[in-house]
């Protein structure tokens, strides 16, 4: 039985990961050690963990790593803080392999320590490019792993020229799409959102029609997070349409956006947006599934959106490079730009499914990989 220990750091991790996570569980050839980490444990950020264990999945350990501030100093210390951390927690679980995802700095902590303590390292979602640290993150990770299970062709060739061999690249998808997938199977709105998670702000009637907005600090740009959210606060409340507003992660300028939308609300006391920390994944893509138009800088705008057909507004530089399909607009953080793109989306309407991110298979073609890949590393000293 071979020890799979994946490692979550972050909310939108859960999601990226959750169907391999399932597959794994139920794999005859695998045991699942699932660890929890940094802002994943936090309830100023959705608290994460409640939300898993809400799945039915059980966590090994939990790793309290995350230094208040939200900014470079604190991210730094914080990756330096999870090495040291999880570094213990990987010498008592003894995996066979450590499964990391995407390019979060936490990942980095995760590469790190299992690298140095000869465990072999499988990273989901290589090969890409974004903006921000992000992409460097995401390489430097690359370099450190042994297995690369990414999501696009384009993204395995890239892995390739990077210098690994081809024989440790498969392109399996992005698990991510594997929820979306069942979404699409059974995609009503089934649960009031402002019932269900409570939140913050207006009662708002979403029976005509809604925006999502999800919209992070970008780390090298992190300066200007409060007037980036506050173009974005005002182009949405000017437009009229009820809005669902998602919480920013944990990432340095994460307090200049928070304290935009504090000081919005408090200010400019806006009637149609409404403000959430987190979703389960299902309820959260039914709810994006259900929105005239998704705006902001997630990612989700790019992966999941993209199979979903929904219109996305996509604003400043946090996704720069990253593949997409016909249903991302690109705008500045200007509030006049982006409401006039948000206008031309809603009269565009919704998208064909595009394929470009997977099939909805990916967690099993992972599972499956972890399970048949032999992996040539030092062998560790027994106890």
């Amino acid at each position: 039985m071979r020890k799979v220990c994946v490692v979550i750091t972050a909310r939108p991790s859960y999601s990226r990961i959750k169907s391999a996570l399932t597959a794994i569980r139920q794999h005859p050839e695998l045991e699942l050690q699932l660890v929890v980490a940094a802002s994943a444990l936090l309830d100023r950020y959705g608290q994460a963990s409640q939300v898993i264990e809400g799945d039915g999945f059980d966590i090994a350990a939990r790793v309290y790593m995350v230094l208040e501030g939200e900014n470079l100093t604190t991210m730094a210390k914080t990756t330096g803080l999870g090495v040291l951390e999880l570094s213990t927690v990987f010498d008592n679980l003894r995996p066979d392999v450590v499964v990391t995802i995407a390019d979060r700095y936490e990942t980095m902590a995760t590469a790190v320590a299992a690298s140095f303590m000869n465990i072999p390292l499988a990273h989901v979602q290589g090969g890409e490019v974004t903006g921000s640290i992000d992409e460097k993150v995401r390489h430097a990770v690359t370099k450190l792993a042994d297995l690369h299970l990414v999501s696009t062709e384009r993204a395995g060739e890239r892995v390739v020229r990077m210098g690994e061999l081809a024989d440790k690249v498969e392109v399996t998808g992005c698990p991510s799409i594997d929820l979306a997938a069942e979404i699409l199977a059974s995609p009503s709105l089934d649960f009031d959102p402002l019932d269900k998670y409570g939140g913050v702000g207006e009662p708002l009637d979403l029976s005509r029609g809604y925006l999502v907005v999800m919209q992070h600090p970008v780390t090298t740009e992190y300066g200007q997070a409060r007037h980036q959210a506050n173009e974005t606060l005002h182009a949405v409340r000017d437009l009229g349409r009820p809005t669902l507003w998602f919480w920013p992660n944990v990432d340095a300028g994460s307090d200049g956006t928070s304290n935009a939308i504090r000081s919005f609300r408090e200010v400019e006391k806006p009637c149609n947006l409404h403000f959430f920390k987190n979703m389960a994944p299902h309820d959260f893509l039914r709810l994006i599934y259900g929105c005239q138009c998704l705006v902001g800088n997630s990612s989700v705008g790019i992966r999941e959106s993209s199979f979903l057909g929904i219109p996305v507004v996509n604003i400043g530089s946090r996704q720069q490079g990253r593949e997409r399909g016909p249903n991302v607009v690109d705008v500045e953080h200007r509030r006049q730009e982006i409401a006039a793109a948000i206008e031309s989306q809603l009269a565009h309407g919704r998208y064909p499914s595009s394929p470009l991110y997977g099939d909805g298979a990916a967690g099993e073609r992972i599972a499956q990989r972890l399970a048949e890949r032999t992996f040539v590393t030092e062998k560790r000293l027994p106890y």
